[in-house]
């Protein structure tokens, strides 16, 4: 099952997980929100549209922008619709 892990701790962990473009992106009900804090940031994709991020924090070590996800996909993109990728670090165990 895959599980999204940093800092020893794990961010999420599901069996039903997406992968695009050789990410995992976990739905929303499987990802440990306690370390998840909104960022600012944003991102643009062609065909998935804009994409928004997290700081990931555990303890008091903070991750900036590691998780990102598209809360109003194009069409193209629908099924991943607020499920969450990473990177910066995070590692992504199948």
């Amino acid at each position: 099952m895959p599980r999204a892990v940093w800092n020893e701790v794990v961010l999420a962990e599901s069996n039903r997980c997406i992968e695009i473009e050789g990410n995992q992106y976990f739905p929303p009900d499987s990802i440990n929100r306690e370390y998840f804090r909104e960022s600012d940031h944003h991102t643009w994709c062609p065909w998935k549209g804009e994409a928004s991020y997290y700081h990931i924090v555990v303890g008091d070590k903070e991750n900036s922008n590691a998780a990102w996800y598209y809360p109003n996909p194009k069409e193209a993109a629908k099924e991943i619709k607020n499920y969450t990728a990473f990177w910066r670090g995070v590692q992504v165990e199948k």
